[in-house]
């Protein structure tokens, strides 16, 4: 038997509880594991809430990353006792997830722990780190340099955002945070930020196609108005890596910063990314993110906790990472 939260349909609202679930209840998988940690990332408040219709069966387990040992394996790459971590692959979405003791999934979508993480630390990272990691890993690829000048991180208190800030700044870049959250300053600051924008103006709809170049690069989570008047900003060259939508799914603008100043808008996937490009991701993570920096960015909850807190991530009132102690 093992604890987990269960997610139910009731006539179109989706209800909550903890239950105790005996073994045979989880999906199909080659890997069993014994979740230690798990997270809430904001498509974990739209599965836990109901919205964007991202579960199409209930009863369902939310949860898209987790960290923990293997219990049993069928795959050639793991056996019992290995330390492992999941991320994405619809995990938590299409498949039940980590937030609960046990987990059954397809050993292709695991990673080996890296030996410098534990796995408390890897789910401070989780999802929301392994795709700031990505969007760094991204701009980098496309010329991006601390030379290039000021880098925007927009939603840079939420967990995408925070990660984000403490790599760039770790790098040697001169980090811009925009947060409409006043209480954030120091917060990010001690991150790495060397200066804080108020969001407000970003979230204005964009007057011209070209403003004044300003961005080097950019790692936007917020999308929508705010995601445009970066383009409209964004030097030369220069590139924005877009990881999410807290600020709408519409991208209402021109061409024209693709055509006159060459900008590149990279799309960052974090769910079904290879493999061997998670593996990369995941040593950046150990050399490029300050661990000591994890801390101050990360609150520790356990089950009961996860259904208030997903409904905090839809309204932007989480600050940087939650963990989930499965056992707590």
């Amino acid at each position: 038997m093992f604890r987990a939260l269960v997610l139910d349909d009731a006539d179109g609202t989706v209800t909550h509880s903890i239950r105790e679930l005996d073994e045979t209840a989880l999906p199909n998988g080659n890997v069993t594991v014994a979740v230690e940690y798990t997270t809430v990332n904001y498509k974990d408040g739209l599965v836990v809430s109901g919205a964007g219709g991202l579960v199409k069966r209930y009863p369902h387990v939310p949860g898209i990353d987790f960290a923990g040992s293997v219990l049993d394996s069928r795959h050639s790459a793991y056996r019992p006792g290995d330390k492992v971590v999941l991320t994405g692959w619809r995990v938590g979405e299409v498949q039940w997830g980590g937030c609960a003791q046990k987990a059954a999934v397809n050993g292709d979508w695991l990673v080996p722990l890296p030996a410098d993480l534990t796995t408390r630390q890897a789910m401070a990272i989780g999802t929301a780190g392994f795709t700031a990691m990505l969007a760094v890993m991204a701009l980098e690829a496309h010329g991006v340099t601390p030379a290039s000048g000021e880098v925007l991180v927009t939603g840079a208190a939420g967990g995408v955002g925070s990660v984000a800030t403490a790599i760039l700044a770790k790098r040697g870049y001169h980090v811009i945070a925009s947060t409409g959250r006043a209480d954030a300053h120091d917060y990010l600051t001690h991150l790495g930020a060397t200066a804080i924008v108020d969001r407000s103006p970003f979230a204005e709809p964009a007057k011209r196609p070209l403003e004044g170049e300003r961005w080097a690069g950019c790692v936007d989570s917020v999308g929508g108005n705010t995601l445009a008047r970066v383009l409209a900003q964004t030097k030369y060259a220069c590139s924005v890596a877009a990881v999410g939508l807290a600020g709408g799914t519409k991208l209402e603008h021109t061409v024209i910063p693709f055509l006159l100043r060459g900008v590149n808008l990279l799309g960052i996937d974090s769910v079904m990314c290879p493999t061997q490009r998670r593996l990369t991701a995941w040593a950046r993570l150990c050399t490029d993110l300050p661990l000591d920096k994890l801390g101050a960015m990360t609150i520790v909850a356990g089950l009961q906790d996860v259904p208030r807190l997903a409904a905090e991530i839809l309204k932007g009132q989480v600050r940087g990472r939650v963990v989930v102690d499965v056992n707590r």
